[in-house]
């Protein structure tokens, strides 16, 4: 029998900080008042933002018209981080948090957190603002340089959808297709530019309240028997098939089912880091560990098929390349996806052209249903596979920290928790921690944005608040001290987190492309360094975390002392706080990863 497992406190709630005044009656409504009951009838529990005049109205609306409540606010110190934070949460739910961005200038923050959403394919809604439209409303100096033309421009090329209504009404429904749009398969971030002067404007009176649900109905993304009934064929026939199990809800029923058809079919399954858990990686069934780049057992599974499924998979074409090295694809390649509707000419993230000899424009989660049916999987989907048991970590010396160490260290010390990995390095080795539940691991940030893992894991940690689980971010130094300051949100807010820094001084990603770069040139790798490193001096990362008003452990540089520190940590977030510890670790990769760099660099193997 499983023993029950260990929760984190959370008697402390968001909601316990800032509590307004309430005002019961108003005098007179503006257009933000509407704006503002147009958010909270989609339920949205909360709106990431840093302050800015652009909004001024909106604010007013959800703090004293609202009562912070449905949604309440998470100030953020950083534009960036509050869409971050709106990304992580959506990880976990499936679904689209709020965020707001100051007029041009905020909206120029985030831009960079709107693209690892985009390429990451979460919902979230952010909302934007500007000076007024109405050039005779605008303030001197600060209003004109706040206001721009078509600030929508600035994301257009990485959000789904965008607008700027034009009267307070138009606003109230620009709000409630935005979230339609984002929330719908293939999903992604919408953008709604809110003028200031239509704000700030007085109602006649308040329109009549809406239906919001009537105007956001579900779409079904599935597939019809016909279809589904050619593809289960084709899977039957198979002798040696392959599952690439894509990009996935967190549907605890969905993974059983990505299991069960599977085990139906004997197939081999590869999963990958770039996105979250999407089937067991302890499960007999999974070929090698996954990883950012496939591992050899991973490429020869796919060189051996000849079927083989892919569900949504990130880079269906890249994946073919490594198997089959440039040689014609000799399996029959089944796609399921919705991704080619996002597909534009401006962002290469669509990745390489695949070949594909069957194409399924649906959505891997509702089409599964339909694809077990037809291969004669019932609705009782019980995973037939026995978990491997957790290893018996050694004792560990002392000796330089490898990545591997951290992992070691941190499995004795969470035994008895069901860790959420919130993020995870590029340094990371996919056989370092198995992945059973959809929730154990939530991927990466999308587009490869560094600074970004901050917020996310702050996001994710409160999505996370009421499931019992234990948020863990794994994060490199440079992801952190680019987004730290999110971390007192986190502080602020209650949410519990414990966020390890891999702390190799460096920018070592650039380290490794500069290493490859002297090589072919014939130049010194030893000054693959200079312009990287970052320890003259050394950068207190703990105490950047104190200043956060988080528990700041370390530096830590000996393995053995591992265990001990992270137990001190996460006693301090089983007590509902914050914990970071600053892990000095060896630099280094995966050897998928070296591989990878090496090939594309034009190196011989």
């Amino acid at each position: 029998m499983k023993d029950t497992p260990k929760s984190i406190c959370v008697s402390a709630a968001p909601a316990d900080v800032e509590q307004p005044l309430r005002q019961e009656t108003f005098d007179a409504i503006f257009g933000s008042d509407l704006m503002a009951e147009a958010i909270k009838a989609l339920d949205i529990p909360y709106v990431a933002l840093n302050p800015g005049a652009s909004y001024r109205g909106l604010h007013d609306s959800l703090v004293n018209y609202l009562g912070n409540e449905g949604p309440q606010m998470l100030l953020c110190l950083h534009e960036e981080h509050a869409v971050a934070i709106a990304h992580g949460w959506a990880k976990v739910t499936g679904r689209a948090m709020a965020a707001v961005a100051h007029s041009n200038v905020g909206l120029m923050h985030a831009t960079m957190a709107v693209f690892n959403a985009w390429c990451d394919r979460m919902p979230l809604i952010l909302l934007g603002a500007t000076g007024p439209v109405d050039a005779a409303k605008r303030r001197p100096w600060i209003e004109w340089i706040h206001t721009a033309r078509d600030q929508g421009a600035l994301v257009r090329d990485y959000v789904k959808w965008d607008d700027q209504p034009g009267s307070a009404l138009a606003a109230r429904e620009s709000i409630l297709r935005a979230d339609w749009i984002s929330n719908m398969a293939p999903k992604g971030p919408v953008y709604v530019n809110l003028d200031a002067g239509l704000q700030e404007a007085e109602l006649p009176a308040l329109p009549s309240a809406i239906d919001a649900g009537r105007y956001r109905p579900a779409v079904s993304s599935g597939a019809d028997a016909v279809e589904l009934a050619r593809i289960a064929e084709v899977l039957l026939q198979a002798r040696k098939p392959v599952i690439l199990a894509g990009r996935a809800s967190r549907d605890p029923e969905a993974w059983n089912r990505r299991i069960a058809l599977a085990e139906r079919l004997g197939a081999k399954v590869l999963t990958d880091l770039k996105i979250g858990a999407s089937f067991p990686t302890d499960h007999p069934l999974h070929a090698g560990a996954p990883g950012i780049y496939a591992v050899p057992e991973a490429r020869a599974a796919v060189a051996e098929a000849d079927v083989i499924l892919s569900l949504d998979w990130v880079d269906l074409g890249g994946m073919l390349d490594a198997a089959f090295q440039g040689a014609p694809v000799t399996a029959t390649v089944i796609q399921i996806s919705l991704d080619h509707n996002l597909h534009r000419g401006w962002s290469m993230d669509y990745q390489a052209l695949p070949v594909v000899d069957i194409m399924l424009a649906a959505d891997p989660d509702q089409a599964l249903p339909g694809l077990c049916g037809a291969l004669g999987i019932g609705d009782s989907l019980p995973a037939t596979y026995l978990p491997k048991a957790l290893a018996d970590y050694p004792e560990l010396g002392e000796e330089p920290i490898l990545m591997g160490h951290l992992a070691h260290a941190l499995a004795r010390a969470t035994q008895g928790y069901d860790v959420s990995f919130v993020h995870l390095p590029l340094g990371w080795d996919g056989a370092l921690w198995h992945f059973r539940h959809p929730l154990d691991f939530l991927g990466s940030d999308g587009g490869g944005g560094i600074g970004g893992g901050p917020g996310i894991a702050v996001g994710a940690a409160l999505a996370l608040k009421d499931t019992g689980r234990l948020p863990v971010c794994v994060g490199g130094d440079g992801d952190f001290l680019m987004g730290v300051t999110a971390i007192w949100t986190a502080v602020h807010y209650r949410i519990p987190l414990l966020y390890l820094v891999g702390n190799n001084q460096s920018f070592f990603n650039d380290e490794v492309h500069q290493e490859r770069v002297a090589r072919m040139r014939g130049r010194p790798v030893e000054n693959k360094w200079i312009g990287m490193r970052m320890d003259d001096p050394e950068i207190d990362v703990a105490g950047i975390a104190r200043a956060q008003g988080a528990l700041g452990l370390g530096p830590v540089k000996s393995a053995d002392a591992l265990e001990a520190v992270l137990r001190e940590a996460l006693a301090h977030v089983e007590a509902g706080g914050v914990a970071v510890v600053d892990i000095r670790v060896e630099p280094g990769y995966t050897p998928a990863m070296v591989a990878s760099l090496n090939r594309h660099a034009g190196e011989k193997k």
